[in-house]
């Protein structure tokens, strides 16, 4: 050690400000080990589960079909121990403050990580259909594989899928985990609390941002930086924002949303309409709507028609 450096003062200092963190935020002082789900972890898992998913596309480059089962369950039954442990941790911290709660945390934790192994076929599932309309969607594409190989929203919502699932089973931490790593490679947002139908296709993908309550439907296109935004935010007595709500759009099936696109809001894009480049939209418009740049100029809508 560099003594120059003073090292056991930086040391020092920094336990200091942990501590104040800490009492702050009334963290325990001591509870023998890791607190929190790990990153590195969830970014393992996640590698994992693409292959289980996706043996013969995104599984390793040596496996031949015949051993195509024998690797999807050696797989699972590592990445879904490896799942479990992390759980634990959340559900754990969580429940610090409530020591009934933390009581049933092991049986708590072993049945989240049954019901998202039993709900893995259904992911697949609304995967091949998204795989599906990105190839359908886009004149360029050459194939299914290379679909699923090379397109970011694809790669986006193989994570979201298993993100909801990790959502809607309690543990929004490991789901926000999981999606933040796409987001990390993509440049797509989607939080894990999105519900999103089979069939949805990202076309090119960077920027796009997707909240929380956001309801989409079937057969749904996005295009790059399209947002699914809250209009604002309310806040409580001491001027925090108040958390939950539903506050952001229902875009409904077969819906078209081009490139730029902001809309905004716990509104309702109804089925079948189609939402121009750059669009700023905070008002609900009918089925079978066409709404460009200009339009938005005027807040009339009649029969699913500017005017």
């Amino acid at each position: 050690m560099n003594p120059s450096l003073d090292l056991a003062t930086i040391v020092a200092q920094l336990r200091d400000v942990r501590e104040q963190w800490r009492h702050a935020q009334k963290r325990p002082r001591d509870i023998g080990g890791r607190e929190l789900p790990s990153r590195e972890a969830l970014s393992a898992i996640a590698l994992a589960l693409r292959g289980a998913l996706f043996p013969m596309r995104l599984g390793p480059p040596d496996l031949r079909q015949e051993s195509e089962d024998y690797y999807v369950g050696h797989t699972l039954d590592a990445v879904l121990s490896a799942l479990l442990t992390q759980v634990r941790l959340e559900l754990r911290y969580h429940a610090r403050h409530d020591s009934d709660a933390l009581v049933n945390t092991d049986a708590r934790s072993l049945e989240v990580v049954r019901d998202f192994g039993a709900a893995l076929p259904g992911i697949r599932a609304l995967l091949d259909s998204d795989v599906l309309a990105a190839f359908h969607g886009d004149p360029a594409a050459r194939s299914v594989d290379e679909v699923l190989l090379c397109y970011p929203g694809v790669h986006a919502m193989i994570h979201h899928r298993i993100a909801h699932e990790l959502y809607m089973l309690g543990v929004p931490l490991l789901a926000r985990l999981v999606a933040e790593l796409a987001h990390g490679e993509t440049g797509i947002d989607i939080h894990p609390g999105a519900t999103i139908g089979p069939g949805f296709f990202i076309d090119h993908g960077t920027g796009v941002v997707i909240g929380e309550t956001a309801l989409i439907g079937r057969n749904v296109r996005l295009y790059q930086a399209v947002t699914l935004g809250a209009k604002r935010f309310a806040t409580d007595d001491d001027g925090h924002l108040q958390k939950g709500g539903a506050r952001h759009p229902i875009v409904e099936d077969e819906v078209v949303v081009y490139a730029g696109a902001t809309i905004l809001g716990r509104v309702t894009i109804g089925y079948g309409s189609t939402i121009g480049g750059n669009v700023w939209l905070t008002r609900s418009v009918p089925p079978g709507s066409r709404i460009a740049q200009a339009s938005t100029r005027d807040d009339t809508v009649v029969e699913g028609t500017t005017v």
